[in-house]
């Protein structure tokens, strides 16, 4: 009972750490994270790039942004995050998309196209 116990905790954080891992990877964390408390804004799609992760067999997509904060000059920054397959249309070079930036780190952004 005991060594059953012991390996059910030991997979459950082998479980843990690896959707932690995931999350990372696919730039998810930043997601969750800025939903909560980023500023709204629009972005230039400038770039995008395969970064060779998958979720749920959709590509993890890297992105070079112009974002347009609500008061302020436009810079550049990267992101990167799961698309799937069906709307990669809809995130080319020139495409205008929701962002959300962190108030306190202003280069790091996500996409704000993820509804929970």
């Amino acid at each position: 009972m005991k060594r059953a116990a012991m390996l059910l905790v030991g997979a459950l954080a082998v479980l843990l750490s690896s959707c932690a891992l995931a999350n990372r990877m696919s730039g998810m964390d930043v997601v969750h994270d800025l939903q909560t408390r980023g500023l709204a804004a629009e972005a230039k799609i400038l770039k995008i790039w395969d970064t060779g992760v998958r979720v749920n067999d959709d590509p993890v997509v890297g992105f070079l942004l112009e974002v347009y904060p609500p008061d302020g000059e436009s810079y550049e920054a990267q992101t990167k995050g799961p698309i799937s397959i069906v709307h990669m249309p809809r995130f080319q070079p020139g495409a205008v998309i929701p962002v959300r930036i962190d108030p306190q780190n202003p280069a790091r952004v996500a996409l704000d196209i993820y509804r929970h």
